[in-house]
């Protein structure tokens, strides 16, 4: 355990990574229709971008638990942020050929970095205090993670499309002028990863130690039932949060939308809103069992808006852009925008419902939950097939209704059990 008494530098050093999460992970909202534009690619071939990403979570994290018990938690971060950084210079012959194939190897090479980061820093969040308010530190980086996941988008747009209003039937030689402007900000990227490593090498940060339970160390992990289906409700989450945060560009392409790589800040935004509530209820006002149930709840919710609203603008989407300073946009697309409310506290009140008396076994936990992040590989890709094949991307959003019923259960009954006979 890492003494909560000194817990203030870790917490900051921890929050600077998760920026970098958020920031690396939700530019691929904006990836998605610029690659689509400059690669010449359809919908479902556009979502490659998210399967690439994030089926290295599926490959890598077991992998990474491993170099995590040989070489320390915190050994393993400054590993990670070294093949993010190889990752982000892949960008650059990436642009330079303007290959989907090389776009797809440096996503790949960043998100396999992200897989021992996010293995090895999870759990040091749940563990750095008492753990029934893990999920309210979680959220403070949660606040952190997805305001960097605000900025990209809005910093993607601001930098590579700030004279380009549409992507639509580009030139070739204005697509290859677009790809080029990729060089510079991932050379600065794999700059500020690599002055990271020092700050990570050479800071206080503890190392993570847990005592020994002779009645835990022999057991293997996936005879932890509450840790398996933990990581099935993280598949379901992250698959859907993803088509909220990734899909809604393309959406808005559909809808004939202006400025559509921006859309992914406005789901982001209400991300942010949701750790705050977080942050604020939990545990103080609302457990972090009733905030799981609650999210699957409105999550299901705002599906339904999604799916029964119209591409008009109304009152209700006025109220939500206006405060913003932001032109009111089509009502379905504000539905899209609000999963990210209910998104927001999936991640911080599962991860310490799945931990819990692990022990020395948490290393394997966390790399089990990580490779759940799998579900924002595969299941935007069904979504951008069904999309596709249907031509009615509105009503394919309801696949969200089976994620969020699988973390209703969760919640509800299923992280409370200790064997599998009692499933």
């Amino acid at each position: 355990m890492v003494d909560t008494k000194s817990n203030v530098v870790p917490m900051a050093i921890i929050g600077i990574l998760f920026f970098i999460f958020g920031f690396v992970t939700w530019l691929n909202g904006s990836l998605i229709p610029f690659l689509k534009a400059i690669c010449d690619l359809d919908e479902f071939e556009a979502l490659f971008v998210t399967f690439a990403f994030y089926i290295s979570y599926t490959l890598m994290a077991l992998p990474m638990s491993y170099v995590l018990e040989k070489t320390g938690y915190k050994n393993g971060m400054a590993i990670g942020l070294a093949i993010m950084a190889i990752g982000s210079l892949i960008f650059i012959p990436a642009a330079q050929s303007a290959s989907f194939i090389l776009f797809l190897v440096a996503l790949f090479t960043l998100a396999t970095g992200l897989t021992i980061l996010q293995t090895a820093s999870n759990p040091y969040v749940v563990y750095i205090g008492p753990i029934e308010s893990a999920a309210m530190r979680i959220s403070i980086m949660g606040v952190i993670n997805k305001s960097a996941g605000v900025l990209a988008p809005l910093l993607f747009t601001a930098l590579i499309l700030s004279d380009i209003g549409s992507l639509e039937n580009l030139s070739s030689q204005t697509k290859e002028a677009l790809a080029a402007k990729l060089i510079t900000p991932y050379i600065v990227m794999a700059v500020v990863l690599t002055a990271l490593i020092a700050l990570v090498k050479f800071s206080p940060l503890p190392e993570l130690e847990f005592e020994k339970d002779e009645k835990t160390d022999n057991k293997s992990i996936f005879e932890f039932p509450h840790v398996v289906l933990g990581a099935a409700a993280l598949f379901f989450y992250v698959g859907i949060e993803v088509i909220a945060g990734d899909t809604i560009g393309l959406y808005g392409q559909h809808l004939g939308l202006l400025n559509t790589t921006a859309l992914t800040s406005f789901t982001m935004v209400f991300m942010v809103l949701g750790y705050l509530a977080g942050i604020f209820f939990i545990p103080k006002y609302v457990s972090q069992k009733k905030a799981l149930i609650l999210s699957a709840l409105f999550g299901m919710l705002f599906l339904l808006g999604v799916v029964a609203s119209s591409a008009e603008s109304s009152f209700i989407s006025t109220v939500l852009w206006g405060w913003m300073g932001i032109r009111t946009l089509p009502n379905t697309i504000t539905f899209v925008a609000l999963l990210g409310l209910t998104n927001a506290l999936v991640w911080p009140t599962i991860w310490p419902l799945a931990l819990k008396d692990l022990g020395k076994h948490t290393a394997k936990g966390s790399a089990l939950l990580i490779m759940a992040i799998a579900g924002g590989a595969v299941l935007p890709l069904i979504f951008g097939k069904i999309s596709h094949v249907s031509g009615d991307m509105q009503s394919t959003y309801l696949i969200g209704i089976i994620c969020y019923m699988f973390i209703f259960f969760y919640a509800v009954k299923w992280h409370k059990i200790k064997s599998w006979s009692d499933l």
